[in-house]
């Protein structure tokens, strides 16, 4: 399991637009570069990121080779109603994480 921050007001504002910011712990290992020993390391990437409020998909991504080792990600979506964010990062060799934030709407 990767480490991974997640930062989430714990509370907002109806319609307040919040600012959800995530970094996850990964190599990003590309599939292209030689290790130690000379042979190319193999390919494990987070390809994908999805985050979920209320239970509808309201941001994803899709991550290539060219994105950094620990992949930052950052971007609003408006506060409706109390209730879970849920992040999900899923990769190359059956990787998968999924966090979980709690959000307070008055």
């Amino acid at each position: 399991m990767a480490r991974a921050l997640v930062n989430v007001p714990k509370r907002a504002h109806r319609g307040e637009v919040i600012e959800v910011k995530t970094l996850i712990a990964h190599p990003m290992e590309t599939g292209y570069r030689p290790g130690p020993s000379g042979r190319i390391l193999p390919r494990d990437i987070i390809s994908r990121f999805t985050c979920t409020y209320g239970g509808e998909e309201v941001f994803s991504a899709e991550l290539h080779p060219a994105v950094s080792a620990n992949p930052y990600l950052a971007f609003t979506l408006e506060a409706r109603e109390s209730g879970p964010i849920t992040l999900t990062w899923t990769g190359d060799n059956g990787f998968r994480q999924v966090e979980t934030a709690l959000i307070e709407v008055a």
